[in-house]
């Protein structure tokens, strides 16, 4: 058995295997979306083939749709020289639930792969073909949130943006401007209407791509290299749109556990790629079961009836309000807490700390008890029936290779998020008091106890990457697990830490919740088995 056309449409024991092969005619399906595509697709990762490209494939199994999905690779070209194309652009998805039961199946909904390479004239040629077809209705992205960034972390101009700004749309170097340079080829056939949909994880993510599109163009038309009217057809939203989506699927790196399940099925050639550009793919993806994805419903060209596959349409506030939903309250802060915790406690699956009792009484006491009160409620999804979602089906999945690790990259930017928003909440309440909190103060305790590297047994360990995470361990680089400290000295040591707002949202000391972050704090630096101990008296 081998993961190529062939084998999967003729070899009957794939299906005798338990794998779900798709009914409905691909090649009729290919040559279809071919001669008039529909939908594009920039990013070619885990979350595209795990969400995106099923999406696309019960649309075509149930009969709602007869055009597949076209997808661009324009990071990592290897991702479809060596594992799309190879594959015939089929793919396995393995879905792991939490009652133990695996899905296995083969997706087949995709198209065409496409490089987004403009020095390359074959394939930058049919990408200029693509964006120039009538029959396009939208692209959308999973290309990371600092995708979109046309500048570096100290906010200068990126050398190959400069370069593409001051060249124009011919053949342009940086991703971004590759996608300009495609939106302007549609912009001359016609000023043709699209939809330009970022379901990145990230806040705003329709603005993000907009401010990058936008500025693009705003260049272009001013040092004529292209059109004056190219900045109008960015600007007007009647032909181009950037809604806003907010997106939930839990899609780790392949796991060896699930290579070795389809190893045994006979499936030859599983083995994962690392490219040149350290890209780690594979042919099969694991994803959790749950998943959502809500998107403004704004599409100037029409849409496919995605609805009937489970993607939800709005307005842009409703997708404003789930999104402040999972990342303030539901589901973020829960797993920052399990991340923080994790690594200190030495867990390394988060499934595992879900059989912990004191983390499961941590995490729930800061969504139900702490974050529900304030919680901003959409509407179109209950947040009670979330929260429930993730707390007993979600994190708790055993089948989930994620890792507190993994989750723990970046905290320093996350917190003002993920905790920030319900202590300002809880400032502003006439109800609610800021004393009530006691467990998400506990988490910031915990971050600064996981800024010093070292475990609950005393054992250091590498804290995951995090650019800021350099500067804030300066604040507790002198403090030692077991050494006496008095609280005044230790108040000195991080106290310029919880004032700064860029770090938690919020000045602490002036939320008055200072004093309980350092007192929890030296409780857990006092011996090896503290973080235990305390977190138990805590719960």
């Amino acid at each position: 058995m081998k993961l190529n056309a062939s084998s999967v449409y003729s070899d009957p024991a794939w299906k005798e295997k338990g794998y779900f092969i798709p009914s409905y005619d691909r090649e009729k399906m290919i040559k279809e979306t071919k001669e008039a595509p529909q939908w594009v697709h920039f990013g070619a990762g885990n979350i595209f083939r795990a969400f995106q490209a099923n999406l696309s494939q019960r649309m075509l199994e149930e009969g709602l749709n007869t055009k597949g999905i076209t997808v661009v690779e324009g990071y990592d070209y290897d991702i479809i020289n060596q594992m799309y194309r190879p594959h015939d652009d089929l793919s396995l998805l393995v879905t792991l639930k939490a009652d133990g039961s695996v899905e296995k199946s083969v997706i087949a909904s995709i198209a065409e792969s496409c490089i987004l390479d403009s020095a390359n004239v074959a394939e930058y040629s049919r990408l200029k073909e693509i964006f120039a077809a009538d029959s396009l209705q939208m692209a959308t992205f999973t290309i990371t949130e600092k995708g979109y960034s046309l500048v570096n972390g100290a906010g200068e101009i990126l050398p190959q943006v400069k370069e593409d700004l001051e060249k124009g749309p011919e053949a342009p170097g940086s991703y971004i401007g590759k996608v300009a340079s495609l939106l302007y080829a549609r912009y001359k056939a016609g000023e043709k209407k699209i939809a330009m949909v970022s379901t990145d994880n990230c806040s705003h993510n329709g603005d993000k791509l907009y401010a990058a599109m936008h500025e693009f163009a705003k260049v272009w038309s001013e040092n004529g290299k292209a059109e004056a009217g190219f900045l109008s057809y960015i600007e007007d939203e009647t032909k181009v749109s950037f809604p806003w989506s907010m997106i939930d699927k839990i899609t780790p790196r392949p796991d060896a556990s699930v290579e070795e399940i389809l190893k045994k099925d006979g499936i030859e050639e599983l083995e994962p790629v690392v490219t040149p550009m350290k890209t780690w793919v594979a042919p099969f993806v694991n994803a959790e079961e749950s998943e959502y994805l809500v998107i403004e419903d704004k599409f100037p060209n029409g849409r496919p009836a995605l609805e009937k596959v489970g993607v939800i349409f709005t307005e842009k506030e409703t997708v404003d309000k789930v999104e402040r939903m999972k990342v303030c309250t539901c589901l973020n802060p829960l797993h920052t807490a399990l991340a923080v915790y994790g690594c200190i406690l030495g867990y390394t699956k988060i499934s595992d700390e879900m059989k912990d009792e004191d983390l499961v009484k941590l995490v729930k006491t800061i969504g139900y008890v702490e974050g529900l009160p304030v919680v901003t409620d959409p509407g179109v999804i209950k947040p009670q029936e979330f929260i429930d979602t993730v707390v007993n089906v979600r994190i708790p999945n055993v089948f989930m290779p994620d890792t507190p690790q993994r989750i723990a990259c970046d905290t320093s930017q996350k917190l003002p998020i993920r905790f920030g928003e319900t202590v300002k909440a809880y400032a502003a309440s006439d109800t609610l008091k800021v004393s009530d909190l006691k467990c998400i103060p506990f988490v910031y305790a915990g971050w600064l106890r996981y800024l010093m590297g070292v475990d609950d047994e005393g054992k250091a360990f590498e804290p995951s990457p995090d650019p800021m995470l350099g500067k804030c361990q300066e604040f507790v680089k002198d403090i030692k697990l077991g050494e006496e400290i008095t609280a005044d000295a230790l108040k000195e040591k991080v106290l310029p830490l919880l004032k700064d707002e860029t770090i938690f949202g919020v000045d602490l000391e002036k939320t008055g919740l200072s004093d309980l972050v350092i007192s929890y704090f030296a409780k857990l630096i006092k011996k090896p088995g503290a973080i235990r101990e305390t977190l138990h008296e805590l719960v």
